[in-house]
């Protein structure tokens, strides 16, 4: 079949026209692309306006132990555990920020590095803020904690949130946890009953535990956690004498 010559151009121009069709298309396809990678680095590069790292703690030399643990947190817990009966602990933010800056920082785990921690207390939650450094690119990451007391008595170590700059990554950042952990614990024996391995149990899959401890020989549960605005109380009651 013989066309003509005014088929022939009509063809080559509907392909010009195709042609430039997709380029179009290829054009906008490249802009959206671009625009998306633009907005998932910019969120995962927000720095969150609470994430304000105490200033005067940068005069403190970590590794050493934290005054605030030694003069006020731990004689309160002593001296409610000889009174006998049910006391309360108070722990302010300040001082929980002093207790986890006194650690050995940065920390460095799985090739990531950590440091500048910061912790808050707000309304039912406790969130832990920190740098990660990864391969010279730093972002914040941000971990919301909701500890309660079931009614059944038991704790659980909800974990709310998991956020890198402005993105949530909670599912993702427990698979991987649950997967770290996994591998970490492959050739090591641990038993289910440890209180390590309730509360990593808690934090992996929600699952409450009895909250009770042996101190100086003697048995108390957690009966309640109240967090407010800067401020943590957990209540204790003793349970009985125990000796080891």
């Amino acid at each position: 079949m013989i066309r003509s010559k005014k088929e022939i151009q009509t063809k080559c121009k509907d392909s010009k026209i195709d042609k430039k069709a997709r380029r179009k298309k290829l054009v906008i396809w490249l802009l959206i692309d671009f625009l998306v990678a633009f907005a998932v680095i910019c969120a995962f590069k927000y720095i969150p306006n609470r994430y304000a790292p105490d200033p005067n703690l940068a005069f403190q030399e970590p590794g050493q132990v934290s005054t605030y643990l030694t003069h006020k947190l731990l004689p309160q817990f002593n001296d409610g555990i000889q009174l006998g009966g049910p006391f309360e602990v108070e722990i302010t933010q300040d001082g929980l920020n002093e207790i986890i800056y006194m650690e050995d920082w940065p920390k460095q785990s799985e090739g990531i590095m950590f440091y500048s921690p910061a912790a808050l207390f707000v309304p039912g939650t406790v969130v832990l803020m920190g740098t990660a450094n990864v391969k010279g690119v730093e972002f914040v990451i941000t971990f919301e904690l909701e500890p309660k007391i079931t009614n059944d008595g038991l704790l659980n170590l909800h974990v709310a949130k998991v956020q890198v700059g402005a993105m949530n990554i909670t599912s993702l950042a427990i698979i991987a946890a649950k997967k770290i952990y996994e591998e970490q614990l492959s050739d090591i024996q641990i038993d289910a009953d440890t209180l390590q391995a309730k509360i990593a149990s808690s934090l992996l899959d929600d699952t409450p535990f009895e909250p009770v401890f042996i101190v100086n020989k003697k048995k108390i549960r957690v009966e309640s956690i109240s967090i407010k605005h800067k401020q943590m109380i957990v209540r204790f009651v003793p349970i009985q004498a125990h000796n080891l």
